[in-house]
């Protein structure tokens, strides 16, 4: 199986967010922001917003005297014991946040062995996650998630996974045709978010953006109930804009 993804914008954000570490990593007594620009090339407006997204997020710390230096999530996912626990609890916090920012359950998913597996969630009283009536592994044809994540791989890739699992009718809104469902995939630019519109579930609508590291395929969507169905693109549309830190995680 190949993948085919292109890069979005969260995908660079995160490579810079890559150069920026590598070039702290490298002085481990500081280096100021002038020094990260020569090191780096980058524009300082833009090392000036992944200075701050990386600040926030516990990979770099600025001491007294304005130099940055490797903070304590870089130092925690670095490490090889413990790595997972840390990766996954640095996971649930940004998603919480996304849950929190977009107004809705937040789910990361990835494409393991073949499979649509929802690897975690961001719930809560007022954001509910979706029932899930008919298991997610079987319907990727029907959901965001899957249409994000079957996106990402190639021609071939596709046509395997639905050669395994039929797609089935579960609203009227279902697209069951192969071919129809493929030429909707090959179509999609790579930075417009997959949408489900009551096609997994009468009552609820979600999206999802890719987030995919290296040969890893991921990504990362929302549900909402219908009736916040004007809310889907833009909430899409910020959860894709706040993705880097979760590419982030998923690369160091």
């Amino acid at each position: 199986m190949a993948l085919k993804h292109e890069p979005t914008a969260p995908h660079h954000s995160a490579q810079d967010a890559l150069r920026v570490l590598e070039a702290v990593v490298r002085h481990t007594t500081g280096v100021t922001d002038t020094q990260l620009a020569r090191l780096t090339d980058l524009a300082p407006e833009r090392l000036t917003t992944l200075l701050r997204m990386l600040r926030r997020e516990g990979y770099v710390e600025q001491i007294t005297e304005g130099a940055y230096v490797t903070g304590d999530t870089l130092t925690r996912l670095g490490s090889a014991q413990g790595r997972d626990r840390a990766l996954r609890e640095k996971l649930q916090r940004t998603l919480d946040r996304l849950r929190d920012s977009v107004g809705a359950a937040v789910y990361l998913s990835r494409y393991v062995d073949g499979e649509v597996s929802v690897a975690q969630y961001a719930d809560g009283p007022t954001t509910p996650v979706v029932h899930e009536w008919v298991d997610f592994r079987s319907s990727a044809h029907a959901t965001a998630i899957g249409k994000s994540l079957l996106g990402q791989l190639d021609h071939n890739g596709r046509r395997d996974h639905l050669s395994r699992h039929r797609p089935a009718r579960l609203t009227s809104r279902t697209i069951t045709s192969d071919r129809l469902l493929l030429s909707h995939l090959e179509a999609q630019p790579p930075t417009v978010p997959h949408l489900d519109l009551q096609e997994y579930a009468v009552g609820t609508v979600c999206a999802a953006v890719p987030v995919s590291a290296g040969s890893s395929v991921g990504c990362l969507a929302l549900s909402l109930p219908v009736e916040d169905a004007h809310r889907l693109r833009r909430a899409a549309d910020t959860l894709n804009r706040n993705a880097t830190p979760v590419l982030l995680s998923l690369a160091i």
